[in-house]
C-alpha cells in the first residue's frame, strides 16, 4: 500500500490507538479518521508522511483515484475522469471535491478521544493544507513550529484542552484562510498582525471565545498591561487616615499650648503681670495709630474743601 494516497475511515465506530503503521503510507497526502473513537497519543512519526513534506515527487497520473485508465490507453494518455466526489470537512464546512482533491494534504483527527500533547513533528509536514484535531482531549501547548506550515490554509484546535500563549508564528502563516482555536485553556495577550488580522472579519472573536486567560483584541477584555491605572482603594484608605491623624494631632498640640499659656498666666504672677502690661501697650499702640490717622484724614478732606472753594 506504499502508493495509496487516500485513507477515509471517518463516521465508523474503530476505537483504540491510532495505528503506528499509518505513518508508513509515504504517498498518503489525505488522512481522514474523524468521527471515530480513536485514544491515545498522535504519532509522533508524522514526519515518515513524505507526500506531505517538501521531499515528494510529483503525483503519477496513475496514483490519481479519480482518473480511470483503460487497457487501450497507456499512461502517457490523459485518461478519463470519473464522477465520484469526496466530501472534507475543510474552513469549518463540508466541501465537495473531485479530481483536484488529491492536491488538498488533508489531515483531519476531529471528534475522537485523542490525548496527549500535539507532536513537534507536525511542524515538519510542510505541505499540509487542512489540519483538523478538533473535539478532542489534546493538552500542552500548541507546537511552536506549526509557523512552519506555510502552505497551512485551514488550521482547527477547538474544543481541547489547549493551554499556554497562543504562537506568535501563526501571525507568519500568510496562506492562513480560517482559524478556530475557541475553547481551550489558552492564555495571554492573542496575537496579531498580518495574516490573522484578515481572518473573520465579521466576528473575529468566535475564533477564541472559550479562553478566560485570552485576552487582547478581538476579545473584549484587555490585557492588564492595556488597563489604566487604577488607584488602590486600600492606598485610599490609607491616606485619608494618615491625613485625619495629621489634623487631629495638630489640633491636640494647639490645644495644649493654649492650655498651658492660659495656667502660667493664671498661676504665675509675673506672666500675668507681664501679659497684661504687653496687652496693654498694644492696644495704646493701635488706639492711637487709629486716632492719628484718622485725624490726617479729616485734615485732608477739610484742606480739599477750601481748595475747591
Amino acid at each position: 500500500m506504499q502508493r495509496l494516497v487516500m485513507l477515509r475511515l471517518r463516521s465508523n465506530n474503530f476505537s483504540g490507538h491510532i495505528p503506528i503503521e499509518i505513518t508508513w503510507l509515504l504517498s498518503i497526502r489525505i488522512l481522514d479518521l474523524a468521527n471515530n473513537t480513536f485514544s491515545g497519543v498522535m504519532p509522533r512519526s508524522l514526519a515518515n508522511l513524505k507526500a506531505l513534506t517538501t521531499t515528494v515527487v510529483a503525483l503519477d497520473i496513475k496514483e490519481n483515484p479519480f482518473r480511470e485508465l483503460y487497457e487501450y490507453e497507456t499512461f502517457s494518455s490523459a485518461g478519463r475522469y470519473n464522477n465520484d466526489s469526496l466530501s472534507l470537512v475543510i474552513k469549518g464546512q463540508v466541501l465537495e471535491y473531485r479530481e483536484n482533491a488529491i492536491y488538498l494534504m488533508s489531515i483531519d483527527l476531529s471528534c475522537n478521544g485523542l490525548t496527549g500533547q500535539i507532536p513537534e513533528e507536525i511542524g515538519s509536514l510542510l505541505r499540509l493544507v487542512n489540519l483538523n484535531l478538533s473535539s478532542n482531549f489534546l493538552s500542552g501547548n500548541i507546537p511552536y513550529k506549526i509557523g512552519n506550515l506555510q502552505s497551512l490554509e485551514s488550521l482547527d484546535l477547538s474544543n481541547n484542552q489547549l493551554s499556554g500563549e497562543i504562537p506568535p508564528g501563526l501571525s507568519d502563516l500568510t496562506s492562513l484562510s480560517y482559524l478556530n482555536l475557541s475553547y481551550n485553556n489558552l492564555s495571554g495577550r492573542i496575537t496579531s498582525g498580518h495574516q490573522l488580522d484578515t481572518l473573520k472579519t465579521d466576528d473575529p472573536a468566535s475564533m477564541y471565545i472559550g479562553n478566560p486567560g485570552l485576552c487582547g483584541h478581538p476579545l473584549p477584555n484587555a490585557c492588564p498591561r492595556d488597563q489604566p491605572a487604577q488607584e488602590d482603594p486600600a492606598r485610599w484608605h490609607e491616606d485619608d487616615s494618615t491625613q485625619m491623624d495629621f489634623h487631629l494631632g495638630l489640633t491636640v498640640g494647639f490645644l495644649a499650648g493654649l492650655w498651658i499659656i492660659f495656667c502660667g498666666i493664671l498661676f504665675k504672677k509675673a506672666w500675668r503681670y507681664a501679659y497684661f502690661k504687653t496687652f496693654d501697650k498694644l492696644y495704646d499702640k493701635v488706639h492711637v495709630f487709629f486716632v492719628v490717622t484718622w485725624s490726617e484724614t479729616q485734615v485732608h478732606r477739610e484742606t480739599e474743601g477750601v481748595f475747591v472753594f
